[in-house]
């Protein structure tokens, strides 16, 4: 398979996975392994293709993001509220993610981690989604400091690969109280700190590695990088309509059947 083919099939998972509750490290690592791709050669490509996606948010929620920026000028409670969530929800993530980076570096060489925890994921939102009614709080500004908390402290179990930053930041906002569609685009918004965080973390930790070894160049990471954009636009906006319609339990049963399936063929 040409390096170009596998841009443009890494672009298309990273595009699709990011913010749906099926954990997008966690399929990168899978596609790596099934196909046989060299981790080392595509580690800088994986972690810059990240910011594709995250550009897909930026574009498709500017009039929100215009609107905050509007009212942190003005001083207005309802953009100063919004803002302050998403930095709170972000903090538990930053300071684990620094403390426990070389741990959170040796689970993402294990793809069998990756499929139970695919797995595992599958069956909480089955059972959250069953045993939790629709939430009262809606709108990211007005989700009440405790919850915001909480949901800070639920998504720094996506460090574990395979778990998934959004399904975690979303399980929990549901857990806690806050409806559905809210809850998806909190776990929208906050990706864009963290993932900026996390990526930035990786490019430094990674400095001299990356300069070292021989990795994709630059015209594979914008291939790369255009593909996960283009995708990820499509998909969030398919995403938060089928939320609205069925809820996440569809996310739970894909999350049992491609971990089982990863781990059968892991495990041959």
């Amino acid at each position: 398979m040409s390096d170009i083919i596998a841009a443009i099939i890494l672009g298309i998972v990273e595009g699709v996975t990011e913010f749906l509750p099926v954990s997008s490290t966690g399929h990168l690592i899978l596609a790596s392994a099934l196909l046989k791709y060299d981790p080392a050669y595509w580690a800088l490509f994986n972690i810059v293709i990240q910011l594709g996606a995250i550009l897909a948010i930026v574009v498709l929620y500017w009039r929100t993001f215009w609107a905050v920026g509007m009212g942190l000028l003005k001083f207005d409670p309802t953009s100063i509220r919004f803002v302050r969530n998403l930095l709170v929800a972000f903090i538990p993530a930053a300071v684990l993610g620094v403390l426990l980076h070389k741990q959170i570096e040796a689970m993402l060489g294990s793809p069998v981690t990756v499929a139970v925890a695919l797995i595992v994921g599958g069956v909480a939102i089955l059972g959250i989604e069953r045993w939790t009614g629709e939430g009262n709080v809606k709108g990211v500004a007005d989700i009440p400091l405790p919850k915001v908390v909480g949901i800070g402290l639920i998504q720094c179990l996506a460090m574990v690969p395979g778990v998934s930053r959004s399904g975690a930041t979303i399980l929990g906002a549901l857990s806690l109280g806050v409806e559905r569609r809210t809850a998806a685009e909190f776990s929208f918004f906050l990706a864009i700190p963290t993932m900026l965080g996390a990526t930035v973390l990786e490019l430094v930790s990674k400095r001299h590695e990356l300069a070292a070894a021989n990795s994709v160049g630059f015209g594979l990471i914008a291939i790369g990088f255009i593909v996960a954009f283009v995708v990820a636009l499509v998909v969030v906006r398919w995403f938060v309509g089928l939320v609205g319609r069925t809820g996440f339990s569809p996310f739970g049963w894909y999350r049992i059947a491609i971990g089982g399936l990863a781990l059968a063929l892991l495990l041959k």
